[in-house]
């Protein structure tokens, strides 16, 4: 039994005559009712009952019909699957995030993403970013967030996001009267930064921003980036942080551009080898689309953090 079979027989059922059918299907009656009868013999049942005026179901022909009309849908279900699927319209996706980009506007762009292919099934993976390099190595990730800079020629990358470096003050803190800070001035202030193996790039890259300006930052307490603010705001010290976390909205700080400039990019990152439709369609939606910036409402948030 094949599909043409299952067609010629859906077109008789349908019709109500081979004539008809016939027509429809774009043959000579005399092989469609061959076709017709070959199948009958093949099922072991009447599917027909025939009569000068057409043709009528059988009970064992109404049955059939439901299953074919099943079959019919399915198939073409299924065609529908793999030509999505062949341009990264369906699959599935693994992403990895840090907690702290929250607020850098990746959670909007999967929002985005979502719409746009509501049947590619996203998981989302919280994790530092040296466990997401390590993850996208080993097959665990499909695809991360990372800040750079990043040395690694297994993976490829992709810059998404520039924003601004800032200083993390007390309100009181007699620097946060300057609209810019020289980095210079923070070389006696105490610290406060996250561990180094949980983001070496970006650890490294504020390291030799300080050693440039000629000193080396007292780091008196570590703790989690999305933790940094609370702890200067208790006046554990002072921190370099990249702007989206005035997002944060936290009471009691003052944020402070750098003299200069300097700034932090976040990169999505992915396998070289990756070339499967649904990843490389993530990367050019990406690419199309960007990475949100702050909105809005985060702004009056941030004049109320800033003081």
């Amino acid at each position: 039994m094949e599909l043409r079979h299952l067609r010629y027989f859906l077109a008789v059922a349908e019709e109500r005559h081979f004539g008809r059918a016939a027509q429809r299907l774009h043959i000579a009656q005399p092989p469609l009712s061959r076709q017709i009868q070959d199948l009958e013999a093949e099922i072991g049942v009447s599917l027909f009952d025939r009569s000068p005026r057409g043709v009528e179901l059988t009970a064992a022909g109404s049955v059939f019909l439901t299953h074919v009309r099943r079959i019919f849908g399915t198939v073409e279900l299924a065609l529908q699957e793999t030509k999505r699927a062949s341009v990264g319209e369906t699959g599935r996706l693994v992403i990895g995030y840090l907690s702290s980009l929250a607020y850098s506007g990746i959670i909007d762009l999967v929002r985005a993403y979502r719409l746009r292919f509501p049947t590619v099934e996203l998981a989302l993976r919280e994790m530092y970013p040296q466990e997401q390099l390590e993850a996208l190595k080993e097959g665990r990730i499909d695809v991360g967030f990372v800040r750079a800079p990043l040395d690694d020629p297994t993976i490829a990358r992709q810059c998404v996001r520039s924003e601004e470096l800032v200083v993390a003050l007390p309100s009181e803190h007699p620097l946060a009267a300057r609209k810019r800070i020289p980095l210079a001035l923070l070389a006696n202030e105490p610290f406060v930064s996250f561990p180094r193996q949980r983001g070496p790039g970006f650890f490294d890259q504020i390291i030799t921003l300080c050693r440039a300006a000629g000193f080396s930052p007292r780091i008196v307490q570590e703790a989690p980036l999305l933790d940094i603010p609370s702890m200067v705001a208790a006046g554990f010290g002072i921190a370099i942080l990249p702007e989206s976390i005035r997002q944060l909205g936290r009471r009691g700080l003052s944020f402070r551009p750098l003299v200069g400039g300097p700034r932090t990019s976040l990169l999505m990152v992915w396998r070289q080898d990756d070339g499967s439709p649904t990843m490389e369609g993530f990367i050019a939606f990406v690419r199309r689309v960007g990475v949100p910036k702050l909105r809005a409402g985060a702004s009056e948030k941030k004049k109320t953090a800033s003081g």
